[in-house]
């Protein structure tokens, strides 16, 4: 253990905007969003044109109320769209969180909270086209094993799906795979996933027919990682780890002709293969919080951390054994780094977000700096998103930036919705989605009539 129980204390939001990527590194097709940040973990709609300027009365071709509290993204196929949520209902006399303890310690983090109530926890799909409700499920109600963060959610995994069923995620409380028409088909259940009071933050990975699930948890004992048949449920594979807690979602990186699956930590950076789980390679972790999805492009996988420490470390996948000390660590960079928000790779630049709005980039290949500081006015927990030559960026005052990508800083304009905004946006079939604290809006070009 590196950390003291101080920074511990600290420990803030990182549960919230993180989750899944689906195949090799491969962006999702334009109509399709089927997981975190599109699929495969980086947030880019190649190919994809969106309105870059829109208002409560411009572009927002609907938006529907979602009940409850949800940081999870929205995922897209055709004309599928699902989304997690949780409500909170009436205190439970004598209900408490599991125990936690740091360094042989009792601790209860200070902002915890949630868990002395009864939640449901709930999947919806809606029709894409109209945000009407196609079908809304309750995978789970009772009070939960762990708290979570007072301004996290314990819907804030992102959901995933592969065209036939949808895969949501809700931590200690299990994993639901629903078909398209909203029947239960299987559930795992992952035991008790401690996570410090704070809440989970991962989400399903898929890879070919696997569905993969991290589950570091508070010092280390218990962490895993687990593959399961996308069709049954069955465990295909089960590894453990010696990682305390960590927020990431791991990516798969396609790197020598083969697949390795790349998971963030603070102990330790460990890339599998996602067929078997047998470890590829391994460095020294970001000896902060895990929290940010890595990035994958142009060669090089990025990781980064914004607590205790800013770090960001560039490294060449497809080694073997430890790297940590070798020619494959391309760049080191300590500034920058946010907490919550996950960076961007786009167009071979790296685009740095703090939680209060600074963005820099930088190249991805050498770290070289382009620019630093960029000022976005607001706090930030959702992660950007790149498009038509451009990066989106929500803040928590319900604004959304549109930066023009590329060395120099450019504000293009400044896009409000009037509703906070913590939640990743997803893009899919010309529209935006984003999901606001109440609701979820289409931004999309309206047909002339």
């Amino acid at each position: 253990m590196n950390r003291s129980r101080s920074a511990w204390s600290a420990l803030f939001l990182a549960v919230l905007c993180l989750a899944a990527s689906k195949a090799a590194g491969e962006p999702p097709l334009p109509d399709r969003w089927p997981a975190w940040r599109g699929g495969n973990g980086q947030g880019i709609a190649r190919g994809a044109r969106v309105p870059l300027e829109w208002s409560p009365s411009r572009n927002v071709l609907w938006k529907t109320a979602i009940p409850g509290r949800g940081l999870s993204s929205p995922v897209v196929w055709g004309d599928r769209l699902f989304l997690t949520t949780a409500i909170e209902g009436e205190v439970v006399p004598g209900a408490q969180a599991m125990p936690h303890v740091i360094e042989g310690q009792p601790f209860v983090h200070p902002d915890a909270m949630g868990a002395d109530r009864r939640h449901t926890f709930k999947v919806m799909s809606l029709d894409a086209g109209d945000g009407r409700l196609r079908w809304e499920r309750t995978a789970w109600e009772g009070t939960p094993v762990d708290s979570r963060h007072k301004k996290a959610s314990f819907a804030s995994p992102t959901a995933l799906t592969d065209g036939e069923r949808v895969y949501a995620y809700f931590g200690s409380e299990g994993l639901y795979a629903y078909d398209y028409e909203g029947n239960l088909v299987w559930t795992f259940m992952p035991g008790a996933v401690g996570t410090l009071g704070v809440g989970v933050g991962t989400s399903p990975v898929l890879y070919d027919d696997l569905v993969i699930l991290l589950c570091d948890q508070e010092e280390g004992e218990r962490s895993f990682l687990v593959a399961l048949d996308r069709r049954t449920g069955r465990e295909a594979w089960r590894v453990r780890r010696t990682v305390e807690v960590s927020w990431a979602t791991p990516v798969i990186v396609r790197a020598g002709g083969r697949d390795e699956l790349v998971t963030s930590g603070n102990q330790l950076v460990i890339a599998y293969d996602p067929a078997t789980g047998r470890e590829r390679w391994r460095m020294r972790g970001l000896e902060s919080n895990a929290v940010t999805t890595p990035l994958v492009g142009d060669d090089v996988v990025v990781l980064s951390s914004g607590y205790p420490s800013k770090i960001s470390v560039a490294v060449r996948p497809g080694g073997e054994g430890d790297i940590t000390d070798g020619p494959r660590v391309l760049w080191r960079y300590n500034k920058g780094s946010a907490y919550v928000p996950s960076p961007i790779l786009y167009e071979g630049l790296v685009y740095l977000l703090t939680d209060r709005g600074r963005l820099s980039c930088l190249d991805a290949r050498t770290g070289e700096v382009r620019y630093e500081g960029g000022k976005l006015e607001g706090s930030f927990m959702a992660s950007p998103v790149g498009v038509d030559g451009h990066i989106l960026v929500m803040s928590q005052e319900g604004e959304t930036f549109v930066v023009r990508a590329g060395p120099e800083f450019e504000v293009l304009r400044r896009n409000p919705l009037e509703e906070p905004i913590g939640a990743s946006a997803a893009i899919a079939g010309g529209r935006l989605y984003i999901r606001g604290q109440e609701h979820l809006f289409a931004i999309g070009e309206k047909p002339s009539s």
